[in-house]
């Protein structure tokens, strides 16, 4: 399958299973199994889904046919090209397109002056005012792509402004853009543009992202310590004719190539082979020219061959609007569209149907556990009825006056349970604590100052590893400090068991050390940029702010995920407490009318017991529906997955037993 219609099941498997577990909530909560955690965990798990996006990032210095590859791939259908394509530079700013339900059809533009002020990217995100928006037409496709030729504008300006703006380094006069006669110098209009549309794919999650040529990558440190890194797919772009040159490298080098085992999610596009297509040369000899540049290509970026695929986006387009099948083939657009669907679609479902398996799983634990109290309440309620037969009104008297006091005892013990819930949130503060905002902010303050020092900041490289060996350091401390508060849960739990006999047991302890592997790439992402050259950028004051405040944006993100995870780990040990509690009174209730019932009526001790057996057999279809929604919930998207309708999954929700 293309990448269009991998990415079509994909969707269509998250809107399945989005409704799946809609209906599992309610039949959840119509048969009570739904406490505050199960609850939350359901609402991540639907929000883990709905949202999930898959970001493919397009990179290339310019005129490599880079926005002429996302028109073939993306935009065919709509029979012209929509992402300006011309001769020349086109893409002057950084470009996402996406889909946001919530925004109209519209292009937003922030002004290249933004770099002026310290705010980073995301903080300017948040404030829509500043942007300059363009409302789209998305059914005039001629609108549509003459609306989006702006962010081909630029601007003329002194090198004194384009120094500040961050396109002219006097240390680095190859890098800097060409200055016209008038002495001026042309840099992008715009910092970076938001285009919002309905596309099918992008309705579906889909981003992509469309990024100018070097000296505009280096300009912004966000796009290459930020928004490259967590793309889930980059293509890079060459020309086939000139294959690798020396700006190709630095782009590949400096914002691309990646330690370990990130080259998987690289596919190198050699583009434009038809400029190779030789009436003078026999078919034979063209591919053997094709086959040479993608063998040297390959070798020059140090990446298997099979990560290098020749194709021309030109007649690749051409052919889908003109519907030529053979053009189409000559132009191996397809073999492209297939790697992108193998690869990053491959890739991005297994993450996500993993993630998927484990919160349905650990769903599944909280809401069996709620189950088996109410089983062994049954069970308790049986052996004290059929303890009963045969016996005089002074005994069942007896017994209601034993179940009073128990009660009574019961409801007396609330101190014990508090002072447990008391510790256990004094220890959790701590947590809190060292993943809140201000920590965060405290461990960066040390780089913060380095990084503002003026001049060129040589030991910089020694602030970041200080900085980052101290963020991992605390993340450490926080899950020694989890490990504790497990142990006493556990302990505690296990105490509250023997005395009131519950069946508590401490949510699983969260896996707070894995978030080093997030830190790891981020640093190394910054170590990077500054080790090929940008060094001298940082005696830039403005660059050097906007940095920081990039790296505190996405560590922001980091520590708010473990925060959450903590929180809901809390949430779990509390739901289960107030659940046992709540089943508890509501035990002592039913083995009391029970009691009035048979004191009223001779009868009445055969027809509860006939009601627990009803109850029992109740819970039983309960378990194994439960058991039935969420196996079919872990299976994961297959084709025959996609091809059930969401009105079978309403009539089976229809059929569920009713409440016990």
């Amino acid at each position: 399958m293309s990448f269009n219609e991998q990415f079509d099941q994909h969707g269509a498997w998250r809107r399945e299973f989005a409704l799946r577990l809609k209906l599992l909530a309610e039949w959840m909560k119509d048969h009570d199994l739904l406490d505050a955690a199960v609850e939350e965990r359901l609402q991540r798990l639907e929000s883990q889904v709905r949202s999930d996006k898959v970001m493919v990032a397009f990179v290339a210095e310019f005129s490599r046919g880079k926005s002429e590859l996302i028109n073939a791939i993306f935009f065919a259908g709509y029979g012209r090209r929509i992402m300006p394509a011309s001769a020349g530079r086109t893409t002057m700013c950084p470009t996402e397109l996406g889909y946001d339900a919530d925004v109209p059809p519209c292009l937003r533009l922030l002004p290249i002056e933004t770099r002026l002020q310290k705010q980073a990217l995301m903080e300017w995100r948040a404030v829509p005012e500043k942007w300059t928006r363009l409302d789209l037409d998305v059914n005039d496709p001629a609108q549509l792509a003459q609306a989006l030729e702006k962010v081909a504008e630029v601007r003329h300006v002194t090198k004194d402004e384009a120094r500040a703006l961050g396109f002219w380094h006097d240390n680095s006069p190859e890098d800097n853009p060409l200055t016209g006669a008038d002495g001026l110098v042309e840099v992008p209009k715009w910092r970076h543009a938001l285009i919002n549309i309905a596309h099918p794919l992008l309705k579906q999650g889909l981003v992509i992202l469309d990024t100018p040529g070097l000296n505009a990558i280096g300009a912004e440190p966000e796009l290459t310590v930020s928004l490259i890194p967590q793309a889930h797919a980059v293509v890079f772009i060459l020309a086939a004719d000139t294959g690798v040159t020396k700006s190709d490298l630095s782009i590949w080098r400096e914002h691309l190539i990646t330690d370990g085992d990130g080259t998987d999610a690289r596919l190198v596009v050699l583009n434009k082979i038809d400029t190779l297509w030789d009436s003078l040369s026999t078919p034979e000899q063209i591919q053997a020219q094709i086959d040479k540049q993608r063998a040297t290509s390959a070798e020059i970026l140090g990446l298997p061959e099979s990560q290098v695929i020749p194709v021309s986006a030109q007649k690749g387009l051409v052919a889908k609007v003109t519907r030529d099948k053979k053009l189409l083939e000559a132009s191996h657009l397809p073999a492209l569209e297939l790697a992108l669907g193998q690869g990053v679609m491959g890739q991005r479902q297994k993450i996500l149907r993993t993630a998927v398996a484990g919160g349905i799983g650990e769903l599944r634990t909280e809401a069996g556990r709620a189950m088996h109290i109410r089983r062994r309440d049954l069970a308790e309620q049986m052996i004290e009825l059929r303890g009963l037969r045969g016996k005089n009104i002074s005994v069942i008297k007896h017994m209601r006056s034993r179940i009073e006091q128990e009660q009574s005892e019961f409801d007396t013990s609330g101190a014990k349970i508090q002072a447990v819930r008391s510790v256990h949130l004094k220890l959790l503060r701590e947590v809190f604590n060292l993943l809140s905002t201000p920590t965060l902010k405290a461990e960066l303050a040390e780089l913060t100052n380095a990084l503002k020092q003026p001049g060129i900041k040589l030991g910089v490289k020694k602030a970041y590893g200080q900085t980052f060996s101290r963020l991992r350091e605390g993340l450490q401390k926080t899950q020694i400090l989890s490990g504790e508060i497990q142990s006493m849960l556990t302990a505690s739990f296990r105490q509250l068991n023997a005395e009131f006999s519950f069946s508590l047991q401490a949510p699983k302890e969260p896996e707070l050390v894995r978030y080093e592997h997030d830190l790891e790439l981020i640093e190394r992402s910054h170590l990077q940029y500054l080790g090929v050259g940008n060094v001298l950028k940082l005696s830039q004051p403005e660059f050097s702010e906007r940095l920081v405040r990039a790296l505190a944006t996405r560590l922001r993100v980091v520590y708010e995920t473990a925060l959450g995870e903590v929180e809901l780990w809390n949430k779990s040990a509390a739901s289960q407490l107030d659940a046992q509690l709540r089943e508890r009174r509501r035990n002592f209730g039913r083995r009391l009318e029970a009691i009035e019932r048979i004191q009223q009526a001779a009868s009445g001790l055969d027809e509860r017991i006939a009601e627990i057996d009803q109850q029992e057999s109740v819970l039983n279809e309960l378990d194994t529906k439960l058991t039935e929604l969420t196996a079919h919930l872990m299976g994961g998207p297959s084709a025959q997955d996609n091809a059930q309708s969401a009105s079978k999954a309403a009539a089976e929700a229809a059929a569920l037993p009713e409440a016990a």
